[in-house]
C-alpha cells in the first residue's frame, strides 16, 4: 500500500513470449471460448453468465425456495418504458453463487454509547472510592485508639521541642446565681492590677485591704486573713446594704480564739455601727452574735441583739447568716443553715457608711478587730428563706436570687 504519490517498491517481470499476461494461463484460449468462459457455444435461449428465463420446475428460483413468482432476472432489459435499477440508484443483484468462503458479517453499529458498560464502570469507580473512604476512617480510628492525635493534629515535633502537657481542670467557680456555668470562670480573688482590692463578683463594689490584711490561696480556693489589729480590715467604698429595706448578710468565718468581741462583717458611720454579724461574750461565754442599731447615738440601749452556738466555735470554719425581714420587723441568725434565734425590732439604724471587714464602729471609734480567716462573703437585699439559707455553703450563692455584693466566691 503506498500513500498515493510513490510508486510500489516492488516492480513486476514482464511476462515471458507467448505467455497469457498476468494472471492468465500461458496458453492462448480453446477456439470459440474465452478467457473465463466454457468452450461451445451458449446455450439457447441464454447468453454467457445469466441462464436462460425458464423458471425451474417447482416455480422457485436458482439457488432460491419458492417463494411466488421468480424474481425478474437483472441481466435482461426491463420492458420499454421502465429505466434500468442502476438508473433508478437501485442496487444490483446477481444470482450467481459467490466463489470463495462467505464474508463474515460486522456487529451491527449504533450511534448510542452501551449504557450497561458505562454503568458498570461507573458502579466499579463507586465501589473503590467507598473502599477508600472506609479504609481511611478505619486508619483514623486505630490512629487515636493508639495515641495518633498528636501526628494527626500536630505533625512531628523536634527533640528539642517540649510537648504540651494536658492542662488539668479544676472545678469551675459558681456564679453569682448559684448555677454552675460550663465556661471557664474568672476565679481571680482580686481586682486586676491591684491586688490590695479584693474584687466583687456580683457588683461594683470591691474591698479595700488594710496593711496587715492579705488574700492567700488554699488549695483551689482563697481566704481573706486578718490579725486582729487596728491595721487589718477591708473595707468598701461606698453603703452596700440599704437597712431600711429587708435584707441578708452572709459569711463563712474561722477565727484563731473565740475571746472577747470580734466582728466579722458591720455597717455604719463614723459614730456607730448600723449591723454587725461576729463572735462576741454573752453571759461569759463565747456566742455567735447578730447586733443591731435601733437608735441614731449607738447606745447600749437602743441595740438589740441574736446570738447562737455551734458545738466548736474556734479554729473551724462556721457559716454565719443574718437577715432582716423590714415587713415584720423582725431580725434572725442562722448558724451553717440553722436558725438559731430570732428577735423583734422597731427598726434599724440608717447609716451610710461603707461595708466593714473584720471591724465594727462603736462610740466613734474601730472595735472589735477579727483575728483569723473569712471566705465566701455575701449580701443580698432581699430577705432569703430558711430553705435558700440552708443552702449557702462554701462557695455557693443562692440560686433564685442575685446577690448585691459577692466575695471570695470559689
Amino acid at each position: 500500500m503506498t500513500d498515493g504519490t510513490h510508486p510500489s517498491s516492488h516492480p513486476q517481470p514482464e511476462p515471458a513470449p507467448g505467455n497469457g499476461g498476468y494472471g492468465f494461463p500461458p496458453v492462448p484460449p480453446a477456439p470459440g471460448s474465452g478467457y473465463g468462459f466454457p468452450p461451445g457455444a451458449p446455450a439457447a435461449g441464454g447468453g454467457f453468465g445469466p441462464p436462460p428465463q425458464v423458471p425451474p420446475a417447482d416455480g422457485g428460483g436458482y439457488g432460491y425456495p419458492q417463494q411466488g413468482a421468480a424474481p425478474p432476472n437483472p441481466y435482461q432489459p426491463n420492458p420499454v418504458g421502465q429505466p434500468q435499477p442502476w438508473a433508478q440508484g437501485l442496487p444490483v443483484q446477481s444470482t450467481q453463487p459467490p466463489v470463495g468462503p462467505a464474508p463474515v458479517p460486522f456487529p451491527p453499529q449504533s450511534d448510542q454509547p452501551d449504557w450497561e458498560a458505562m454503568a458498570d464502570r461507573s458502579a466499579a469507580e463507586q465501589r473503590k472510592k467507598r473502599l477508600w473512604m472506609i479504609g481511611g476512617g478505619v486508619t483514623v480510628l486505630l490512629l487515636l485508639a493508639g495515641g495518633g492525635t498528636f501526628l494527626l493534629l500536630g505533625g512531628d515535633k523536634g527533640e528539642d521541642e517540649p510537648v504540651a502537657q494536658p492542662s488539668v481542670s479544676t472545678s469551675a467557680s459558681p456564679s453569682p446565681s448559684g448555677s454552675k456555668s460550663k465556661a471557664p470562670v474568672d476565679n481571680t480573688p482580686t481586682v486586676k492590677d491591684d491586688p490590695t482590692r479584693i474584687r466583687d463578683r456580683s457588683g461594683k463594689a470591691p474591698l479595700k485591704m488594710g496593711p496587715d490584711a492579705g488574700v492567700f490561696p488554699i488549695d483551689k480556693r482563697f481566704e481573706l486573713r486578718t490579725k486582729g489589729n487596728e491595721n487589718s480590715y477591708a473595707e468598701s467604698e461606698k453603703r452596700v446594704v440599704d437597712t431600711s429595706k429587708s435584707f441578708t448578710v452572709s459569711a463563712h468565718v474561722w477565727n484563731r480564739a473565740p475571746k472577747g468581741r470580734q466582728i466579722a462583717v458591720s455597717q455604719g458611720n463614723e459614730k456607730s455601727f448600723s449591723f454587725e454579724l461576729g463572735l462576741d461574750q454573752v453571759n461569759g461565754k463565747p456566742n455567735w452574735i447578730f447586733r443591731v442599731q435601733t437608735g441614731d447615738q449607738g447606745a447600749e440601749a437602743t441595740t438589740v441583739t441574736v446570738t447562737g452556738e455551734s458545738p466548736k466555735m474556734e479554729k473551724t470554719f462556721s457559716t454565719l447568716t443574718a437577715t432582716y425581714d423590714a415587713e415584720r420587723k423582725l431580725i434572725a441568725l442562722y448558724v451553717n443553715g440553722k436558725k438559731s434565734g430570732e428577735a423583734p425590732v422597731p427598726g434599724i439604724y440608717q447609716a451610710q457608711g461603707p461595708l466593714e471587714i473584720a471591724r465594727s464602729r462603736h462610740e466613734d471609734k474601730w472595735t472589735a478587730p477579727w483575728s483569723g480567716a473569712m471566705e465566701t462573703l455575701q449580701t443580698y437585699d432581699a430577705l432569703l428563706s430558711p430553705a435558700q439559707i440552708d443552702t449557702l455553703k462554701p462557695g455557693r450563692v443562692d440560686a433564685k436570687t442575685k446577690p448585691a455584693g459577692s466575695w471570695l466566691l470559689y
